[in-house]
């Protein structure tokens, strides 16, 4: 229906959980980074594969041959365990399943050997090592090895390199965001029986931030890429949420840095779609203000993770799969009354973006096992803006909107409001005010410049990006994550909420990866 981007090489490409391999096969079928490069024409489709990384989970969709060994194909999605990761540990979710330890993440009681953990943990190396084997294997110096590359591909393959590094970075970011302490590894490292270093968080923030300045200039500009691959505007979003979080991650500030790439993002020339729910549809694609999608197609790109899950685990009880596009629903995930009593009115809220199905829910919740119990939440939908059903009644063809506008002129009105300099006042709550008159459909929702606070600006987050991946970084930036001074449903495994170790502000280096490398030292507290 509309990918640019095809996923459709399909590779058995060996790997380990955070180390690299060059290894020849005995079977024939079986393609590795020894022989997997000879052709480079065929690089285009191996970025492809780096890209799936983010929306797929093998080999053979929707499952078959996957990518991590030792976990359910569809847990180990990269999209599904990092949704797992931000936002069933906070207030926005919470999922009614007995899969093994999937309701300590609302519990705030996971440990080392939480499978969910590894899951999330895996995938982001497994992409790593991907990019790393890609930027090994593509240098000036092996086109010229493999003879007859003409400049225009050595130049087409230069911005393959560049989008390959942007990619790891990101997945850095994330390793950072969520482990704090990590093994570190690039294409410049032995391949092979290699252990990789652990790099602390300051060492991180600074490889990623090195990287992603270093290739800022070679990126294409921003919506001149094909549609789902990284642009200059995806780096400068990248670049601004890692700056956001720097005191958390380093104890510096870096206001000044938010309010620079949020304003390149606004001033590179994308627009608010007029429609709040059509950003969530089946067709989101031809939606306005969505600056990094990972693609997902119930044709050609299926698994049980992505937007797939986030679909389907969110319809139960008495709600109607037609209304959704889906053949069925997984009745797992609901929202808790701390995000309801964020929309003034409730479900009843004139605020468009409350998207909550009440008819035999219960706001309150007594038992997370009960479907029943919370609001259900009606955002993510496989129809298209015209009403029509996605492709695939199983697979849905909603894209997954990594990085939006709206979050651009939130994080600027934030970084503002934490002292930022080089923006102003007046044009944050301008800001801020676009995004409440689409929500409202006019100006009745529109706040004065008293209002807009620090406060206000995290609940206007949860109101506009809520199950978008940001809640729990959010939180934690705020110092309302493990603390008292916020509490929501069952948090800490308590009905009215409480305080819990500050150790959950990262999450544990799986004991998996603990046993195979002495070289890594457990998060404090695990």
């Amino acid at each position: 229906m509309k990918k640019i981007l095809i996923f459709a090489l399909t590779l058995s490409f060996a790997t380990a959980c955070v180390g690299d391999l060059d290894v020849v096969p005995i079977d024939d079928d079986v393609t590795t980074t020894a022989t997997l490069y000879d052709d480079p024409t065929v690089y285009k489709q191996l970025l492809a594969k780096l890209y799936g990384g983010y929306s797929l989970t093998g080999q053979q969709g929707p499952a078959g041959q996957g990518d991590i060994a030792g976990i359910d194909e569809g847990f180990s999605s990269y999209l599904r365990t990092l949704w797992y990761c931000q936002e069933l540990t906070t207030d926005e979710a919470v999922i009614g399943w007995n899969d093994q330890t999937i309701k300590d993440f609302h519990h705030m009681d996971w440990g080392a050997g939480d499978l969910f953990i590894q899951g999330m943990y895996s995938r982001i190396f497994y992409q790593i090592t991907f990019a790393n084997a890609f930027l090994r294997e593509t240098t000036d110096a092996k086109l010229d090895e493999r003879g007859n590359v003409d400049s225009d591909l050595k130049a087409e393959i230069q911005g393959f390199r560049n989008e390959a590094r942007f990619l790891r970075a990101m997945s850095y970011w994330h390793a950072l965001d969520l482990f704090g302490n990590t093994p570190f590894v690039t294409e410049d490292d032995p391949i092979g029986a290699f252990l990789p270093p652990q790099a602390t968080r300051a060492e991180l923030f600074d490889y990623v931030e090195s990287e992603l300045l270093a290739i800022e200039g070679d990126m294409v500009d921003p919506m001149t890429n094909e549609y789902a691959r990284a642009d200059r505007a995806a780096l400068w979003m990248t670049l601004a949420k890692l700056y956001l979080n720097a005191e958390v991650y380093i104890g510096e500030a870096h206001y000044d840095e938010v309010i620079t790439y949020t304003k390149n993002v606004i001033d590179a020339g994308y627009t608010l779609h007029p429609s709040y729910q059509e950003l969530f549809l089946a067709d989101n694609d031809q939606a306005s203000g969505i600056i990094f999608p990972i693609a997902h197609d119930g044709e050609r790109i299926q698994s049980y993770g992505g937007t797939t899950f986030i679909t389907h685990a969110a319809v139960g009880g008495s709600m109607n799969v037609s209304d959704f596009g889906i053949d069925f629903g997984w009745g797992g995930t609901r929202t808790t009354r701390a995000l309801v009593e964020k929309f003034p009115g409730q479900e009843n809220s004139a605020d468009g973006r409350a998207m909550f199905y009440t008819d035999g829910q219960d706001i309150d919740i007594e038992d997370i096992s009960l479907f029943t119990n919370g609001f259900a939440i009606t955002k993510w939908k496989n129809k298209t803006s015209t009403g029509t059903d996605g492709q695939n009644a199983t697979f849905v063809d909603i894209d997954f909107p990594m990085y939006r506008l709206a979050d651009a002129y939130l994080m600027y009105a934030e970084a503002i409001l934490r002292g930022g300099s080089g923006g102003n006042l007046n044009e944050a709550l301008g800001y801020v005010n676009a995004l409440r008159a689409r929500a409202y459909g006019d100006n009745s929702g529109d706040i004065g410049i008293a209002e807009l606070d620090l406060d206000f600006v995290l609940d206007e987050r949860a109101r506009e990006l809520y199950w978008e991946s940001h809640r729990r970084t959010d939180l934690i930036r705020y110092g309302l994550f493990t603390s008292g001074n916020y509490l929501w449903p069952w948090k800490g495994e308590v009905a009215e909420g409480v305080a819990v170790d500050d150790k959950y502000n990262i999450f544990p280096i799986p004991f998996a990866d603990l046993t195979a490398n002495p070289n890594l030292t457990q998060n404090t507290g695990y």
